[in-house]
């Protein structure tokens, strides 16, 4: 969900009384509780029946309901696009290696991750046809979390476990042959991106095993204010790889991998979980505070974990032929009434606004470093006999040429509660908008040309 369109909801949240309200603790200690295959990237092998003729990511934007219903679309397109790779006829879906998601797209990622080709049958009426602003509204209009140490938070989680996630925790996410799911919060005391997944959790001595999906995605789509953080502890007693490699990364290795000021930034701010006392609690909110689109998750793992032939190498994958990245952009761009009249406009729209501005520019700004790593990384990967050849698929709202049709998904509101017609649209809009657009065209007929 996008902060500016729960902007009227927390404001008048924050004037219902209440008890002290403490965030939920779910993360277990490394040495309480040991599991050897945790969901992460170096468990995340090639035992898969991927092809290595291609590697997919998908990157789910956030944008609440809309960017689920979205992101489901594409799902749809791509499971319908057939193709020969090798002496196998596949769906393109079952090429893809990994999902990154923040806020509304990670419900979309987690359900996928989770449960397969039952999103197929079973997601529309769980999630997009269904009332969660109303169900959730009924929650905390309670008089009895007013006098309890339970959040509004807490009353999200519950509804999303008991009608998507159904207890499911990240050991039974680790159990399935799909691709690797990166749910993506923010860390509001850090300023800096969390990742569910192991190597995230090492920094905090934890063990993701046990934590229950419902909680990470709760915390991907937490907006500040009208949501409590999601909070994790950050546990002592261990001593783990991910806390030596941050360590053992020295200025001269930084300045010889080249990373901007901004990966730099990133690299101190995972340094700081060892100040375990200082750091004591780390609260999490929504991932698109950091990165509406999820592709800087995926962007900061190549670059901080030593470049993208590293990556590839730790995930148990060779350099493939083809490195493709489809981002689905949910974000809109919404009329506003505050140009049709000299009086001073009220403070949501103002915010709304505000938040459009910077939200697109930044949008603008990812896109176009992901571009060009993407041509470095393809390098990087080559050989003279071998080369690797980028794909950055971009689908947003953008891309429909038909003006009122595109007016009316800008118009969508971000929050987790759709029409019959906008969901409808949104997932037909999906599946168009991956079919027609010129760059997944150029990829299909490069594939072809392998059979």
């Amino acid at each position: 969900m996008e902060l500016k369109d729960a902007t009227f909801i927390a404001l008048i949240l924050v004037g219902i009384p209440g008890c002290a309200t403490y965030g939920s603790i779910d993360n277990q200690s490394q040495t309480e509780h040991v599991t050897p295959h945790n969901y992460s990237l170096a468990n995340y092998t090639a035992e898969h029946s991927r092809s290595d003729d291609i590697t997919i990511v998908l990157a789910f934007s956030g944008g609440g309901s809309r960017a689920a219903a979205l992101s489901y679309g594409v799902l749809e397109g791509l499971r319908d696009t057939k193709l020969h790779l090798g002496n196998r006829e596949v769906r393109l879906l079952d090429e893809v290696d990994l999902i990154t998601s923040v806020s509304g797209g990670s419900f979309t990622a987690a359900y996928y991750g989770l449960y397969g080709d039952e999103i197929f049958t079973n997601f529309e009426g769980d999630f997009l046809r269904r009332d969660y602003v109303s169900e959730w509204l009924d929650g905390i209009a309670s008089p009895l979390l007013w006098f309890s140490n339970q959040g509004r938070t807490d009353i999200a989680t519950r509804i999303y476990e008991e009608r998507l996630f159904k207890g499911a925790t990240f050991s039974d996410l680790n159990q399935r042959n799909g691709p690797l799911v990166l749910i993506n919060a923010s860390d509001l005391g850090g300023g800096v991106r969390f990742s569910f997944v192991q190597e995230y959790f090492d920094l905090l001595c934890s063990n993701i095993a046990s934590y229950p999906i419902a909680r990470a995605v709760t915390a991907s789509s937490a907006v500040p204010v009208m949501l409590n953080p999601v909070v994790l502890k950050n546990h002592k007693g261990c001593y783990n790889p991910a806390q030596n490699y941050l360590e053992k990364l020295d200025e001269k290795q930084i300045k010889e991998a080249k990373l901007s000021p901004h990966l730099i930034d990133t690299l101190q701010a995972l340094r700081s979980y060892k100040d375990r006392d200082e750091r004591k609690f780390i609260h999490l909110v929504d991932g698109g505070i950091t990165d509406n689109l999820g592709l800087m998750a995926f962007y900061e793992l190549v670059e901080i974990g030593g470049g993208i032939a590293n990556f590839m190498e730790t995930i148990g994958s060779r350099p493939s032929k083809r490195l493709v990245i489809i981002s689905i952009n949910a974000s809109t761009k919404p009329r506003y009434n505050i140009e049709h009249t000299n009086r001073i406009a009220d403070i949501e729209p103002i915010i709304s606004a505000v938040t459009d501005t910077q939200l697109h520019r930044y949008n603008s700004a990812t896109i176009s470093l992901i571009r060009r790593s993407m041509e470095r990384w393809s390098e990087e990967l080559s050989t003279y006999w071998e080369p690797i050849e980028p794909f950055f698929i971009e689908i947003s709202f953008d891309g429909i040429k038909e003006e009122q049709r595109r007016v009316f998904f800008n118009q969508i509101p971000t929050n987790l509660s759709l029409s019959k017609e906008q969901a409808d649209e949104l997932i037909r809009a999906g599946v168009e908008l991956l079919q027609h657009n010129t760059e997944f065209q150029r990829l299909l007929n490069d594939l072809e040309g392998d059979e």
